[in-house]
């Protein structure tokens, strides 16, 4: 088959990892007789410089005609000026909004050969498993008014918490839908103790658990699951969030898997079932890391894992995906680290180009 594939590499060491990620995707075509169409574009830092614009139209262009979108990373001093009128992050908030990805998915997994690699106990973290998910276009990030403005009291600043009941369903039916076919356990995280936002979304989430006899549903502070996560997260299998709750767990939630750079995230525009196909846009879940750009210290694995997402939900080719998965997983039990999972006095310690070619051999063998 053929598929069109936007690539957006982005900066700092966005175009280091991105490129491991193809290497493996397009050694998958071969193994595959399947042809994967990549369509290069400029976002974040890369496109302010040369068109002032973080997200410009022919990379909007590329994204429509494509059935994925694989992203790097944006960002860097380069750029971080706050009274700047264009941000390099306002490309990966205007794909999300231009695409209509609603839901993030991030699964951390804890890979027994990284026990060691968290600052947690590894009695803690072990057999962990968990896929979060994070409603994408609503509440604080998006939600109007949001200003800044002088008084002749001082400097004033204001951010708008809004939710409809069609996107908390939306987000919400993803949760539930994956725990369905997962441990049948969800965990809908809000504070509804405080917030009227939270206190709709906690009540639809009631009301949709009828529908799910199945899935056993524990709604949660956010406040408390913050703890939870850390003290015993074993506890959890699917969990759902709001969008600014889920952005914070999510990135909390990388302490569990050792490194940012083990975490992989699929945006999509649909809730993911088994054999349908959902536009999607891929990514690690890490920055772009400018003080070891180009210096082949980037881990690639959450890119490459995020290419396996990829295959699964947007392209529906569920056997590549595994393979990339367990080839990882081999890869690790053999020692190899690069820098951010190596432990003290590790000695296999690979370089971004290094660990993507032990993952691209593994899989070759596995498909060959």
């Amino acid at each position: 088959m053929n598929f069109n594939i936007a690539v957006f590499p982005g900066d700092g060491v966005g175009p280091e990892i991105m490129s491991e990620g193809i290497k493996v995707l397009e050694k998958i075509g071969d193994l595959t007789n399947n042809k994967f169409n990549l369509k290069y574009g400029l976002v974040g830092g890369a496109a302010l410089d040369d068109s002032g614009l973080p997200l410009p139209r022919a990379s909007l262009d590329i994204a429509s005609s494509s059935d994925a979108v694989l992203f790097g990373a944006v960002g860097g001093p380069k750029w971080d000026d706050p009274l700047a009128q264009h941000r390099p992050e306002d490309a990966i908030l205007g794909l999300r909004k231009f695409l209509g990805l609603f839901a993030n998915i991030r699964p951390v997994k804890v890979f027994n050969s990284l026990l060691n690699s968290s600052s947690l106990k590894p009695s803690v973290i072990e057999g962990v498993d968990i896929i979060m998910i994070r409603e994408l276009t609503g509440g604080l990030y998006f939600a109007k008014p949001k200003k800044r403005w002088n008084t002749s009291r001082g400097r004033r600043g204001v951010d708008t918490l809004r939710y409809t009941e069609s996107e908390i369903v939306r987000a919400l039916r993803v949760g539930f839908e994956l725990a369905s076919a997962r441990s049948k356990k969800l965990a809908s995280v809000d504070k509804a103790n405080v917030l009227e936002s939270s206190r709709l979304w906690r009540e639809i989430a009631i009301e949709m658990s009828k529908e799910y006899p199945e899935v056993e549903l524990e709604n949660m502070l956010v406040d408390s699951c913050a703890m939870a996560l850390i003290r015993t997260p074993s506890r959890f299998d699917v969990m759902v969030a709001e969008n600014m709750f889920g952005d914070i767990l999510t990135d909390e939630a990388a302490i569990l898997a050792g490194s940012l750079g083990m975490l992989p995230s699929a945006s999509l525009a649909g809730v993911p079932k088994e054999n349908d196909k959902a536009m999607g846009l891929y990514e690690p879940i890490h920055g772009s890391a400018p003080d070891i750009a180009g210096q082949g210290k980037a881990n690639p694995i959450a890119t490459i894992m995020s290419v396996a997402l990829m295959l699964r939900y947007s392209l529906g080719l569920n056997e590549p995906a595994v393979a990339i998965e367990e080839s990882v997983n081999e890869v690790l039990e053999k020692g190899f680290r690069t820098p951010d999972i190596a432990e003290a006095g590790a000695s296999d310690i690979l370089s971004t180009e290094e660990m993507g070619r032990r993952i691209l051999q593994t899989v070759q063998i596995k498909l060959g």
